[in-house]
């Protein structure tokens, strides 16, 4: 059973994680072959306070 997992800053909303899983699905079941319910798609969102990128936190990053 393929798993993936997707680790992001929160803010998207359910209908971008939504499409995002569902793509993901799509590519694994085409890549490996199997049925799509064979695969586990998690996202791990966290806080923009709590991850940084060059040392600077994402909430004080611009966007």
């Amino acid at each position: 059973m393929p798993e993936i997992v997707v680790y992001a800053v929160e803010g998207r909303s359910a209908e971008q994680k939504k499409t995002l899983m569902v793509k993901i699905t799509e590519a694994v079941v085409d890549s490996f072959g199997v049925d799509k319910d064979r695969v586990v798609v998690s996202i791990v969102e966290t806080k923009a306070a709590d991850k940084t990128r060059g040392g600077v936190l994402y909430s004080e990053r611009k966007k």
